[in-house]
């Protein structure tokens, strides 16, 4: 069986949100495709298809769906550049230009000029048809495709009735109107892409390879681990790697949101995306560009709105039912009064369900919507902080319970050994033994051992090495069984425990059944830890909670030292999902969980939020999680809450916004109060301020 195929487009001249909404639903129902999504904010078409027997006939389909729905959207291959995503010709434009222009100037003329009746209705119907012939042509192109309840056909149909009863001016009005706030419109999408663009300008275009015939300029894909490349001042780090050679200043404020530069020298890790300020650099390359920080980084923002919130999902089908309900009303309104009320005449009746028409168009909601969640995901973005989506921005802003992993999350997870305790052997052989115990251990405790013994150690000395999930490693070391782990390793073993007597994590040992002392390793916490979870509560979060697999005394001290209202301690991994569930079934708000290993990954994957340490975190965490802190900070959690609050009362507002004045107009309307220069406010003018507003997700 051949495996599913995944692709992506480009859809230029994408503008509309309802255009894409359509393509989207039917390419959706192509034989062979398994799934359709559109991202319209990045315009982009992700198609995921059975074979790649199927694939030409389905893109044969989709071209033909995109022609026939959206002639003016050209699909493209997605590794097109990005400054072509929204293209127009010179001349068409221009042109388009010159008809807005010559048919405002008639209706001008028009409005100035005393004329005989028939001058004075050609000139406007000049005037109309140059100003919205585009917008009548295409509202009979979706007729006859059956897409009827469109902006197109209710400004059509408004307009249309309007010379019908002989309000010419406004019927030129409104179209002329209707175009001003497309082209804005239009302006508020160009410039919320460009800004997110400026904002992940981080792609490098170049890496400086260095090979035996000296340095060369080539593809960062084509760079292999382990080679050597060179960055020079000004340059963007284009891979992952680590510093052998010089010193710099890095700025990476378009990772973290940092300001202040990273200095960096032989050893140090640098990341893809930070800029070299000054210094010439050499890096061994750590990872392959697809799976370099810069790479995730743009795969998460330029996905991000391929993952819809409730509040989008929900203005597409309000949408689809709104615009025909408001069309039948508006016909009720212009033909049932005037047979059922003395003296009502039907060209005021059908003036009221004209302007009925006109500031019934959903175009505000549809559009700010989506709009004001991607603005807030970039907004994010430049604080370090990545939503894989829109639906968990509107998730995290409704979350009242935060889970906390400890080590590397709450504390540094940067370990020492504090206290060596044997009663049968010296401080320095116990040592000895637990670092060639943990010698092929990369967890955080075995490296401070390592560490702590700072000597080679002797591989062929080791032997029937195994890990014990959640307890510790069992292995042979020079003839002699060694177990090494917490106290239920050697509990299990039916050895007895001296408990350590100082707070910290303790690694017991036991040599040939026998208990041999044990080692305490002490983290201790993050700067910011309390102060967020201070943050945290003044924010409204009810409850805050810590799981860990660290002993009792440590957890329940970090849990005390910090204000939480729970700890749950010496928990395996099984236990943390189990006990992560027991706490989100307690709750009737969302749960947010914070870690950063790989034994958190199945709690992120099954929380409402999942939140990864982007810096220390494993890849597992980071590819479980919904939203990534690229500084490991505890305080961007509670900045997190702040900027999905605004992004989600900025939506809430332009929603009753847009519905309060459309609302009001329509009443005014169908009372006969509204005029038509109400309606194309009601419609325009809302449309306008809704973008305008939206863009303010942006700021943080």
């Amino acid at each position: 069986m051949e495996a599913a195929l995944k692709r992506e487009y480009l859809l230029q001249n994408l503008c509309c949100p309802k255009c894409a909404a359509k393509i989207e639903k039917h390419v959706a129902v192509i034989k062979g495709v398994n799934r359709a999504v559109i991202d319209f904010t990045a315009q982009k078409l992700t198609i995921e298809a059975d074979s790649a027997g199927s694939w030409d006939d389905i893109m044969t389909k989709t071209g033909g769906i995109i022609r026939e729905l959206e002639p003016d959207i050209r699909l493209k291959d997605a590794s097109a550049s990005a400054d072509s995503a929204e293209t127009e010709k010179p001349g068409a434009k221009l042109l388009g230009r010159g008809r807005f222009i010559l048919g405002g100037g008639l209706f001008v003329a028009g409005l100035v000029l005393n004329l005989p009746h028939y001058l004075e209705l050609g000139i406007f119907l000049a005037s109309y048809l140059l100003v919205g012939g585009d917008v009548l042509l295409r509202a009979v192109r979706n007729i006859l495709k059956g897409e009827i309840f469109d902006e197109n056909f209710l400004m059509s149909i408004a307009t249309i009735g309007a010379f019908v009863i002989g309000e010419y001016p406004e019927g030129v009005a409104v179209m002329v109107f209707y175009q001003i706030g497309e082209a804005f419109q239009a302006l508020a999408v160009r410039r919320s892409r460009r800004s997110i663009a400026a904002l992940m300008d981080i792609r490098p275009d170049y890496a400086n390879l260095k090979t035996s015939a000296g340095i060369q300029r080539v593809s960062p894909e084509t760079v292999r681990v382990g080679d050597c490349i060179v960055v020079k001042p000004g340059e963007k780090i284009p891979l992952d790697g680590v510093v052998t050679d010089g010193f710099s200043a890095l700025d990476v404020s378009a990772l973290t949101g940092e300001s202040l530069p990273k200095d960096v020298g032989p050893g140090s890790s640098a990341l893809s995306g930070s800029i070299c300020k000054n210094g010439l650099l050499t890096l061994a390359v750590s990872k392959t560009f697809g799976e370099s920080t810069v790479s995730k980084i743009l795969d998460l923002v330029q996905n991000a709105g391929s993952r819809k919130a409730p509040a989008e999902n929900f203005i597409a089908k309000f949408a689809r039912y709104y615009t025909p309900a408001v069309v039948f009303s508006a016909l009720a309104l212009a033909v049932l009064p005037p047979l059922f009320l003395p003296d009502a005449r039907f060209a005021d009746w059908a003036h009221r369900a004209l302007v009925f028409l006109v500031v019934s168009c959903p175009c505000a909601l549809v559009i700010s919507i989506p709009l004001s969640f991607f603005a807030g995901i970039g907004g994010a973005s430049r604080k370090g902080i990545l939503v894989k989506g829109s639906s968990y921005l509107e998730a995290l802003a409704g979350a009242d319970t935060v889970v906390f992993d400890k080590t590397g999350t709450l504390t540094k997870g940067i370990f020492k050994v504090t206290k060596i305790f044997s009663p049968a052997m010296s401080e320095t052989e116990l040592l000895r033994l637990a670092a060639s115990a943990e010698a092929y251990s990369a967890h955080p405790i075995a490296l401070s051992i390592q560490k702590a013994y700072g000597k080679k150690i002797d591989s062929p000395d080791i032997s029937d090495y195994e890990e014990i999930a959640g307890k510790g490693i069992s292995a042979v070391i020079r003839g002699e069984k060694v177990l090494a782990g917490n106290a239920n390793l050697l509990e299990s073993a039916g050895i007895p425990v001296t408990p350590a007597d100082d707070l910290g994590t303790a690694v017991y040992l036991a040599i040939n059944g026998a208990f041999a002392g044990y080692l305490l390793i002490a983290d201790e916490l993050k700067s910011d830890a309390k102060q967020s979870i201070v943050e945290l509560r003044s924010l409204g979060v009810k409850r805050i909670v810590m799981l860990t697999g660290d002993s009792k005394a440590v957890g329940e001290k970090i849990a005390c030292d910090l204000g939480l209202d729970a700890a749950y301690t010496e928990l395996l991994p099984q236990q943390k999902v189990e006990r992560f569930e027991a706490l989100a079934g307690e709750t009737a708000g969302k749960t947010v969980f914070v870690g950063d290993g790989i034994n958190d990954a199945p709690s992120l994957a099954r929380s409402d939020v999942g939140v990864a340490m982007g810096g220390v975190g494993s890849d597992a965490a980071i590819e479980a999680a919904d939203v990534v802190l690229m500084t490991d900070e505890p305080s961007k959690i509670p900045l997190a809450f702040r900027i999905a609050r605004k992004t989600r009362r900025i939506v809430a507002q332009n929603i009753a916004f847009a519905l309060g004045v459309k609302g009001a107009v329509l009443a005014l309307g169908a009372l006969g109060i509204a005029t038509m220069w109400a309606a194309v406010f009601g419609d325009v003018g809302v449309l306008v301020i809704a973008i305008l507003n939206a863009m303010r997700a942006m700021k943080t």
